[in-house]
């Protein structure tokens, strides 16, 4: 009766094994992205088959797939400002994954620890980071303030430790907590410090980092279009200006897109190289990567001409550029001059990004939280 015991386990253990390894395949296949985001992240593509990253996100994924495009409603008004001041100063715009599952990208977020804001930091990590918290202003619900100080406390953690999936557990539990997790593992592989039965971190932290993954998986997916690699016209770019001559690899480099993508939505260029013949040329990028290439492919003349703050705008039916200007108080040239338009013709659902005052910005942010 035992061997039978025995033997039935053991059947059940493979077949365990074998339902992992079949589901991890089809993860990789499902997220193509995910090797975009772990390089982000600096996690070893192997972590696609951890089959506690596996079991996660099977548990998860309808969940997080909900939040997302809850979290992507709520925050569309702000992503762009904060996409822009991340990869500005030197971390991935992914990060934002990290501010998505702190928050759910409101402003005014609240913990049952107190931590507050979009990036849901505690009073003393904001006094530290110059943040104002007094009874009449919160400096932790201002996007600007709140993303420059998150910017600065990730780039402090990971000159600290190395690593960019580091700095983000550290961003969860505490420096400390990172140091001593690493000292009993003896090592700063993801899977064996989030290995569930070993617990060198905590639960939420273990889980934490899963969450932003996944997020970030989900997230690159759909706004990269991999979903879509059969199909020549892909939803969710925009079009910009290149000078001649240029090469796209230094473009994709420049917006951390993955020069294959960047080649296939650009299949009209050959070999990669932009033309010579006229001066300018577009190009088409997605459009969750146009902060990136204004902040790195510069026109130091055009740049000079735009207000500071950036909110996205997709043309509703009748509008014109004019109305729009009017709208934000801000002037059709900037408008133009942000979206490299050429001329004043607009389609339905066009996205735009559109240069305003921190005044209109902040009044925008009110009406969208």
């Amino acid at each position: 009766m035992r061997k039978c015991i025995a033997y039935l386990g053991t059947i059940l253990l493979v077949f365990l094994f074998l339902t992992s390894h079949v589901f991890a395949l089809s993860l990789s296949q499902k997220y193509p992205s995910y090797k975009y985001v772990f390089h982000e992240f600096n996690v070893d593509d192997s972590y696609i088959d951890d089959a506690e990253f596996v079991y996660f996100v099977s548990k998860y994924e309808s969940k997080m797939k909900r939040f997302y495009k809850r979290s992507l409603k709520r925050g569309k008004v702000i992503l762009p400002t904060m996409q822009g001041l991340l990869v500005n100063d030197g971390v991935s715009d992914l990060f934002i994954y990290l501010s998505m599952v702190e928050s759910g990208f409101s402003t005014s977020a609240v913990s049952p620890k107190k931590a507050v804001g979009l990036w849901q930091f505690m009073p003393a990590t904001a006094k530290h980071y110059n943040l104002t918290v007094c009874n009449s202003y919160d400096e932790r619900c201002d996007t600007v303030s709140a993303t420059s100080a998150a910017i600065a406390y990730l780039n402090k953690l990971h000159k600290q430790f190395g690593k960019w999936y580091l700095a983000a557990l550290a961003y969860n539990c505490g420096e400390g907590c990172v140091q001593r997790a690493i000292a009993k593992a003896g090592s700063k592989d993801l899977s064996l410090l989030t290995d569930e039965g070993s617990k060198y971190l905590p639960k939420e932290t273990r889980e934490y980092i899963r969450k932003i993954l996944l997020v970030a998986m989900i997230g690159e997916n759909s706004s990269l279009d991999f979903a879509r690699s059969t199909n020549d016209t892909l939803d969710g770019v925009i079009e910009v200006e290149v000078a001649k001559g240029t090469l796209l690899k230094k473009i994709a480099t420049l917006i951390k897109l993955d020069v294959d993508l960047l080649l296939k939505l650009n299949r009209k260029i050959k070999n990669g190289i932009v033309p010579k013949e006229k001066e300018r040329y577009k190009i088409i990028i997605p459009i969750e990567k146009v902060f990136a290439f204004y902040l790195r492919y510069e026109i130091p003349q055009t740049i000079k001409k735009i207000k500071p703050h950036l909110i996205s705008h997709y043309v509703a039916l009748g509008e014109t550029l004019e109305s729009i200007a009017k709208s934000y108080h801000t002037t059709i040239e900037e408008i133009k001059t942000a979206n490299h338009l050429t001329d004043d013709y607009l389609t339905l659902e066009q996205f735009l990004v559109i240069p305003v005052s921190k005044k209109i910005f902040e009044n925008t942010l009110v009406g969208h939280k």
